[in-house]
């Protein structure tokens, strides 16, 4: 399964911000500290989810970054979509007409496969970022 480190980071990070109710900016050194991440990681996950208005940042000394949108709304997909991550179990690419491992066909468990690949998306286009900070 191809999940990478970043799109799981930037989950603990974006429900470390969730976490505090009242939506003022948190900076990325405290979430760094909190969640035991690397504040140049962070950097580079929160260019990019800014870039696709997952966060914003705000400036000055209490600045930071607070989300666009309310907990309750934002799928998980959308942070992994933000990313350019999906979760993909299969090794090959469904529309390529090499089929798998180059051949002309698909090897024989890609339908299974495949199968698991909608199931795990849906389970993350069916959960929000608060579901995570209610437990």
């Amino acid at each position: 399964m191809r999940l990478n480190s970043k799109s799981r980071y930037a989950v603990m990070a974006l429900a470390d911000m969730a976490s505090f109710i009242d939506n003022k900016p948190v900076s990325l050194r405290d979430i760094s500290l909190r969640q035991s991440i690397s504040l140049q990681y962070l950097e580079q996950i929160f260019l990019r989810l800014k870039k696709n208005n997952i966060v914003k940042s705000i400036r000055g000394v209490k600045g930071g970054y607070v989300l666009t949108k309310d907990a309750s709304t934002l799928k998980l997909s959308e942070i992994f979509s933000a990313l350019d991550e999906n979760v993909k179990t299969t090794g090959c690419d469904n529309n390529s007409k090499k089929g798998c491992n180059g051949r002309s066909t698909k090897c024989i468990t890609h339908n299974l496969w495949d199968e698991l690949d909608v199931h795990i998306n849906a389970f993350f286009e069916n959960k929000k970022l608060e579901d995570l900070i209610k437990n």
